[in-house]
């Protein structure tokens, strides 16, 4: 699409003619997925199932697939629109040859094995060696449900093992500000009846330093304050608890 649109700003057409590009074949998302299974070495098996509507079968694949369910729902509905290229006037007029499927599932797969280290390095690590300090299946746990309401769940892991920057992914959560070693500010963005911030803030004292944890919650309407309460106590438990095991963790690398 994009060499198409590049290659139409050297040659005078006509505004009011439509181009339809298209793939060099014709196939379905059944064909992309055995496609796609095959070039991987998978064996899937493929059970139809005629009741599910679009809204539950986006959940479902947000639930077992890194896509989104908002994602996934227009994924789903758009199944039952064939996009098929009838007007083949693209090849004519613009010097573009679109790959075959297979081809571009190959290239994905390629770019995607590139950057495996990179982007996937968290799911490598036992809870040992990463996760959120303390309470990990509870937080895995909240990530599922949150799959399962359409939110992006705990598998997003993080850009760097090491580095955070401001706007960078941290599993649900986004960076909103990093200023090393000093502030760590996370605004939420799972599903909730509000917006929510997690902030540690680092002090230095006779005795080392003092880690502050600050938790903030903006509800909206009842639902959301029906929400913080309900949940007030195991909020309390889960942050005391990071917080005692940053500090552990934070006295562990210096030596104490």
């Amino acid at each position: 699409m994009i060499a198409c649109l590049v290659a139409a700003l050297d040659r005078p057409l006509d505004a009011s003619r439509v181009f339809e590009i298209g793939g060099a074949e014709v196939t379905s998302y059944r064909g992309l997925m055995e496609e796609y299974a095959r070039q991987r070495g998978l064996r899937r098996l493929f059970v139809p199932v005629p009741f599910l509507t679009p809204h539950l079968s986006s959940l479902w694949l947000g639930l077992v697939t890194p896509i989104f369910a908002r994602v996934g729902r227009k994924l789903i509905e758009s199944i039952t629109m064939p996009s098929v290229v009838r007007d083949r006037g693209a090849l004519e007029v613009f010097p573009v040859r679109p790959c075959s499927y297979r081809e571009a599932i190959r290239r994905a797969l390629a770019d995607e094995d590139g950057r495996l280290v990179a982007t996937r390095w968290s799911d490598a690590l036992s809870i040992s060696a990463g996760g959120w300090y303390y309470a990990n299946a509870l937080w895995r746990l909240r990530g599922v449900l949150d799959r399962m309401l359409g939110g992006v769940g705990m598998k997003r892991g993080r850009r760097d093992p090491e580095d955070l920057r401001a706007g960078d992914v941290l599993d649900c959560w986004r960076v909103v500000a990093c200023e090393a070693p000093r502030v760590l500010s996370l605004e939420a963005e799972m599903r909730l009846p509000g917006r929510a911030w997690l902030q540690f803030e680092v002090t230095p004292c006779p005795q080392g330093a003092s880690i502050r944890q600050t938790a903030v919650f903006d509800p909206v309407g009842l639902g959301g304050l029906v929400y913080w309460y309900v949940l007030y106590l195991p909020h309390l438990l889960i942050f005391r608890g990071m917080l005692v095991a940053v500090a552990e963790r934070a006295g562990v690398a210096d030596g104490q």
